[in-house]
C-alpha cells in the first residue's frame, strides 16, 4: 500500500477509519489483532542460561574436570584431603559464574533505565474525542494529534499540518529538520513529506496523522529486528583465554600421563601413580586466572565507568583496546548536535573600508549602537534588517528560559535577539517553507516603513495557541498562505505590510530587483550578484549552511502569494553550524597517534561532512567522499578498494549501507568499533566488533545494540576506553605471567616425589593456598598497573598476535619457575635435614618434621612470588624505574599475602586446613634471598633484552 501517494479520503477509506477516529470496541479489536505497538527484543538467551553458561566455557570445564578428579582421587584412595580441594575449586567456579553474570546484569539493567526513546502517553482522537491513551496502545487506524515537542508513536500518515516540522535524525541520522505536508507525494516513500515515522521529533508546528504501521511493523521496527537477527561472537579476549586455556590444559595433561607412566614403570602402584598424576594436572591447572581475569575486567570496567563508559559486557573492555578501525557517526558524535550562526554577511558601502561584502564572525556584532528606535543611522543597517529578517521570518520561539522549535530556525532566533533583543510585530501571513521552493515567507503587520517598527517587547503574538485557518487571496490559487487571524481578505485595513523571506539563494536571489547595502537601496546588478555568490560559496565551502534573506514592503492591495515573492529586496547571508565538539580534534589526533583509522560514516551530505573532517582535523587534503546512492551501484571489490584510501567519508548511508561497510572492513581482518546514536546505527553497532553508542542522545535500539555506551556522548572518552583496553590486555598479559611462574614449583616437588623417591614436598591443599590464596590479590594488583610509557603510540596489535606466546611462556616456566622451585626444595631439604632426615626415608603426612618441611616448601614459593609480582610488573622496564612504590595496590597485595601466609602457618586452624606447621625465623632468613636472587636475575634479563623490540609486559 503506497499511502504516501493516497488523497485523504484515500488514506481513511484504506486504514478503515474517518475524521472522528476509531471507536473504543473497534481499538480494542485492532489492539487485540495486531497487538501491543511496541519494539520486541530479539533476545538472545534466557536469564537462566545466561546463568549457566558461566559454568560452561572452557576454563571452567577445565576446573570442573580438575574437581571430579580430585573427588575420584579421595574416592579411590581416602585420606589425602582432596574432597576440600575439591569443594575449593567448585566455589571459586561458583563465585566467579556469580560475579560475572551480576556485574553483566547490572550493566544491562542501567541500559534499561536509559530507554526513553517512544512517547509514554500519546493524543489521539477516538469517536470524536481527544484523549491520551499509553503509546504501547496506538493501532492501525487511530488518529494522532501532534504538537510541538511529541515524539511520533507510529509510521503514521498526515492528514492535515500547521507549520510542521519533523526532526528524523534518531531514524536517519540527519540532522535537519524536515517540513511535514499532508498533500500527496509522488517520490519514494522514506523521503516523503507526509509520513511521520515513529520516534521520530515534532520540531514544531502540528498536524494529525493516521496511524498505519505499529510496533515491529514500523520503520524502527524493522531496524530492531536487522539488529537483533546479528549473531553475537566471542570476543578477541575470549578466544585468547580459551587458547591459553587450552595451552595449559595440554601441558597439564601431557605432563599427567607422562609421570604416570614414569611411575608405573618405576614399579610404584596403580593408585599410588593416579594420585600423583592428578597432583601434576592440579599444579599446572592456573585454579586463580578464572577470577583473576574476571576481577580485572570488571575493574577496568569501573574505571571506565568513572570516565563515562558504561560496559554491558566484560570482555568488551579488552576488546576496545583492539580495534583499528572507528566507524562514527558525525552528527551527535563529532558534533554536538545544535545549531550556531558563526557567520553572516551583508553588502557594504563601497570606500568604506571594508570589501564589497562584509562577513561578520559570529561573537564580533557590533553592540556599540545605541537601541533606541529613533536613530537612523542604525535603522538603516543592512545588518539590522537581516538580523530583523532572521527574527521575524521564523517559527521558533524562545519562552522566557529556552529556545523551542526546529534547530536551524532557532540558532537564527538566538541570533538576531543577541544583536537586536525582541521585535515586535504582528504576522499575519506566512507561506510555509517546502523541499520544492526551498523558502519561506511572513507576513507582518506594521507601519508603512522599516524605520519605525517598535523594539524591545516580547512577540506576544507568535504563541503556538493563536488560530490559523487556510486563506487563498482572490486571484492566487497556486500557493497556501496562513492567516493567523480569522479576518477576511476584503475587510483589511489599508495599511501597510512587511514581508521577509528567507531560503536557498538559488531560489531567493532571482526574486530579488534591489538589494540594501552599506549606502542604503539600490537596484542590484550583475556585480552585487557576483559579490553574493561568491560570500555564499566561501561560506559553502567553510561547511556552514547557508540561508539567503530579503524583504519586501507591501500595501494591503498586494497581499497574494504572486505578489508577495516577487520584486523584493536582498539583504544578506547567514551561514550556520553544526558545531563540532570542542575535545574532538584532540581526540582524532589520537587515535591517529595510536595506528587507528576513523571513518565517518553520516546521513548527511558530503559537502558538509567533509568541512566538519577538516575542522577536526579527521582529513587534510580531498579525501574520497561517496554517498549512498553511490555505493549501492559498487561492487564488494570496488567498495573494498575504496576502503584502502587514507582518508575516506561516508554521506547519505542507509542502515543496510553501514552494515556492508563493517562487513567488507572485518573480512579484510579489521578489528571494528562503530559509534551512533541513532536507530540507523543500530545494525551496525550490533555487527561490529565493538559498539559505542551515546547514552544522552542515543536511541533505545541504539543502547541495546552497543557493547559500550557513553554516558557523557564525549568522543573523546572512546579514546581514554581504548587506552584501557590496551592497558588491560598488556596487564592480562603480566599477571599469567606471574600465575603461570608459580606453577613450576608446584609442579617440580611432585616429579622430584617420583623420580627421586623422597616425601612429597607440597601437598594438594598447600597449593591451593598459593593458587586461590596468596596469588590472588598481588595477580590483581598486576591489573591494575598504569598504562606503559607510549602504549598509544602502538599501532594496534595484529589478529595473530597471541595472549600467551612462546615468549611469555618461556619467561614464567624455563626462567622464573625454576627459581621459585629452587627456593621451594631448599627449604624443604634444609628443614629435614636440621631435623635429622635421612635420604630414602619415607614420612607419614601427620609427623611434625614432614609438616614443617612442606610449610618450608610453601613458605619458599610465597616470598619468591613477592620478588615476582616486581619481576612481572614490566617486561622491559626495570623496577627501579618504574618505582617500587609506584603502585600502592601491589604492596596492600603483599600485605594480605604476608598476612594469609602467617594464618596458614602459625594458626591452628591454618596448620589444619592446609596440613602446616609453624617454622623459625631462620627459615625465613634462608628464603628471602631467593626473592632477592629472582628479581635480580630479571632485572640481569631486562638489561640484556632487545629494547628495540616491541614491549610485551
Amino acid at each position: 500500500m503506497n499511502i504516501h501517494t493516497l488523497s485523504k479520503e484515500g488514506v481513511f477509506k484504506s486504514l478503515l477509519t474517518s475524521e472522528t477516529g476509531l471507536s473504543e470496541n473497534e481499538a480494542l479489536r485492532r489492539l487485540l489483532e495486531y497487538g501491543m505497538n511496541e519494539i520486541k527484543e530479539v533476545r538472545g538467551k534466557a536469564l537462566y542460561l545466561r546463568f549457566l553458561a558461566q559454568f560452561t566455557h572452557f576454563l571452567a570445564i577445565l576446573l570442573w574436570i580438575a574437581a571430579a578428579l580430585c573427588f575420584l582421587s579421595e574416592y579411590l584412595h581416602p585420606g589425602e584431603a582432596l574432597v576440600s580441594l575439591g569443594i575449593a575449586i567448585i566455589a571459586v567456579i561458583l563465585v566467579n559464574a556469580i560475579f560475572t553474570f551480576v556485574q553483566e546484569y547490572r550493566a544491562e539493567k542501567a541500559i534499561e533505565a536509559l530507554k526513553r526513546l517512544l512517547p509514554f502517553n500519546v493524543k489521539v482522537l477516538r469517536e470524536g474525542k481527544a484523549k491520551e491513551i499509553r503509546s504501547e496502545k496506538v493501532v492501525p487506524g487511530d488518529l494522532i494529534l501532534l504538537s510541538e515537542g511529541d515524539k511520533a508513536p507510529a509510521d503514521a500518515r498526515l492528514i492535515e499540518s500547521n507549520r510542521l516540522m519533523v526532526n528524523n535524525a534518531p531514524l536517519t541520522g540527519e540532522s535537519d529538520s524536515k517540513p511535514g505536508g499532508h498533500d500527496l507525494f509522488a517520490g519514494d516513500y522514506l523521503d516523503s513529506t507526509n509520513i511521520v515515522f515513529a520516534g521520530t521529533h515534532v520540531v514544531s508546528g502540528s498536524g494529525k496523522a493516521v496511524a498505519f504501521a505499529t510496533g515491529m511493523s514500523t520503520e524502527f521496527g524493522k531496524i530492531a529486528h536487522l539488529t537483533g537477527g546479528i549473531e553475537e561472537r566471542l570476543s578477541p579476549l575470549q578466544k585468547e583465554i580459551i587458547r591459553v586455556t587450552k595451552i595449559v590444559a595440554v601441558i597439564a595433561i601431557t605432563t599427567g600421563i607422562l609421570f604416570f607412566s614414569l611411575g608405573f614403570f618405576m614399579g610404584r602402584g596403580f593408585w599410588l601413580n593416579f594420585l600423583f598424576a592428578v597432583g601434576i594436572i592440579i599444579a599446572n591447572v592456573p585454579e586463580g586466572l578464572l577470577p583473576t581475569v574476571t576481577l580485572s575486567l570488571a575493574m577496568g570496567s569501573q574505571r571506565m565507568a568513572k570516565k563515562k563508559a558504561l560496559i554491558k559486557n566484560l570482555n568488551s573492555v579488552e576488546t576496545l583496546g583492539s580495534v583499528t578501525v572507528i566507524c562514527t557517526d558525525k552528527t551527535g558524535t563529532l558534533t554536538q548536535n545544535k545549531m550556531e550562526v558563526q557567520k553572516v554577511w551583508t553588502l557594504q558601502k563601497k570606500g568604506s573600508g571594508l570589501p564589497a561584502g562584509h562577513a561578520g564572525v559570529k561573537g564580533q556584532v557590533d553592540t556599540t549602537r545605541s537601541r533606541e528606535s529613533g536613530e537612523e543611522d542604525r535603522n538603516k543597517s543592512s545588518h539590522d534588517m537581516l538580523m530583523t529578517a532572521a527574527y521575524l521570518c521564523n517559527n521558533a520561539v524562545y519562552d522566557g528560559e529556552k529556545y523551542k522549535g526546529d534547530p536551524t530556525e532557532t540558532a537564527l532566533l538566538k541570533s538576531a535577539r543577541e544583536a537586536l533583543g525582541d521585535i515586535k510585530a504582528e504576522r499575519v501571513y506566512d507561506i510555509p517553507f517546502d523541499s520544492e521552493r526551498k523558502m519561506m515567507t511572513t507576513v507582518h503587520k506594521g507601519p508603512s516603513r522599516y524605520d519605525s517598527l517598535p523594539r524591545g517587547q516580547v512577540d506576544t503574538t507568535r504563541s503556538r495557541g493563536v488560530k490559523s485557518i487556510r486563506l487563498v487571496p482572490e486571484g492566487s490559487s497556486e500557493k497556501e498562505i496562513y492567516l493567523h487571524e480569522p479576518i477576511a481578505p476584503q475587510t483589511l485595513e489599508p495599511f501597510h505590510y512587511i514581508s521577509f523571506t528567507k531560503g536557498a539563494l538559488e531560489t531567493v536571489l532571482p526574486l530579488c530587483d534591489n538589494i540594501l547595502s552599506g549606502s542604503g537601496l539600490k537596484t542590484i546588478n550583475e556585480d552585487d550578484k557576483n559579490s553574493v555568490t561568491q560570500a555564499y560559496h566561501s561560506m559553502m565551502d567553510e561547511g556552514l549552511r547557508v540561508i539567503a534573506f530579503a524583504y519586501k514592503e507591501n500595501s494591503s492591495n498586494s497581499l497574494n502569494s504572486d505578489a508577495i515573492e516577487t520584486n523584493l529586496i536582498f539583504v544578506g547571508l547567514m551561514g550556520l553550524e553544526d558545531p563540532p565538539r570542542p575535545e574532538v580534534p584532540d581526540a582524532i589526533n589520537k587515535c591517529k597517534e595510536a595506528g587507528i583509522k576513523v571513518i565517518m560514516i553520516t546521513g548527511d551530505a558530503s559537502r558538509t561532512a567533509i568541512a566538519i573532517a577538516k575542522q577536526i582535523g579527521l582529513v587534510k587534503n580531498n579525501p574520497a567522499a561517496i554517498e549512498g546512492h553511490e555505493i549501492s551501484s559498487m561492487t564488494d571489490s570496488e567498495l573494498r578498494e575504496k576502503l584502502l584510501s587514507r582518508e575516506i567519508i561516508f554521506a547519505r548511508m542507509t542502515p543496510s549501507h553501514k552494515m556492508r561497510i563493517v562487513t567488507i572492513l572485518e573480512d579484510e581482518g579489521e578489528r571494528v568499533a562503530v559509534t551512533g546514536d541513532g536507530v540507523n546505527d543500530a545494525p551496525a553497532l550490533k555487527k561490529a566488533n565493538i559498539g559505542i553508542a551515546m547514552g544522552i542522545t542515543g536511541t533505545d535500539v541504539a543502547r541495546e545494540a552497543a557493547d559500550i555506551v557513553l554516558l557523557d556522548d564525549n568522543f573523546a572518552s572512546i579514546v581514554n576506553a581504548i587506552e584501557e583496553g590496551r592497558c588491560i590486555f598488556e596487564n592480562i598479559r603480566k599477571f599469567i605471567s606471574y600465575i603461570l611462574a608459580s606453577n613450576i614449583p608446584e609442579a617440580v616437588p611432585y616429579i622430584a616425589y617420583v623420580i627421586f623417591k623422597i616425601p612429597l614436598p607440597l601437598t594438594i591443599m598447600q597449593i591451593l593456598a598459593v593458587d586461590l590464596g596468596t596469588d590472588i590479590l598481588p595477580a590483581l594488583a598486576l591489573g591494575t598497573e598504569k598504562p606503559s610509557p607510549g602504549v598509544m603510540q602502538l599501532p594496534p596489535r595484529g589478529p595473530d598476535e597471541r595472549l600467551l606466546h612462546f615468549k611469555i611462556l618461556g619467561r614464567a616456566y624455563l626462567f622464573l619457575g625454576p627459581i621459585e622451585a629452587l627456593a621451594g626444595l631448599f627449604g624443604f631439604f634444609y628443614v629435614l635435614k636440621a631435623g635429622g632426615w635421612q635420604w630414602g626415608t619415607m614420612l607419614p603426612s601427620d609427623n611434625a618434621l614432614y609438616m614443617q618441611a612442606t610449610t618450608a616448601c610453601l613458605g619458599g614459593i610465597i616470598v619468591s612470588q613477592i620478588g615476582n609480582v616486581f619481576a612481572c610488573r614490566s617486561y622491559k622496564e626495570s623496577i627501579f624505574r618504574l618505582g617500587f612504590f609506584s603502585n600502592k595496590l601491589i604492596l596492600f597485595g603483599i600485605a594480605f599475602e604476608l598476612m594469609l601466609s602467617f594464618f596458614i602457618i602459625y594458626h591452628p586452624w591454618g596448620n589444619k586446613i592446609f596440613g602446616t606447621a609453624p617454622i623459625g625465623f631462620n627459615i625465613w632468613l634462608i628464603l628471602i634471598p631467593f626473592s632477592i636472587l629472582l628479581l635480580l636475575a630479571e632485572e640481569i634479563r631486562k638489561l640484556t633484552s632487545n629494547r628495540n623490540k616491541r614491549v610485551y609486559l
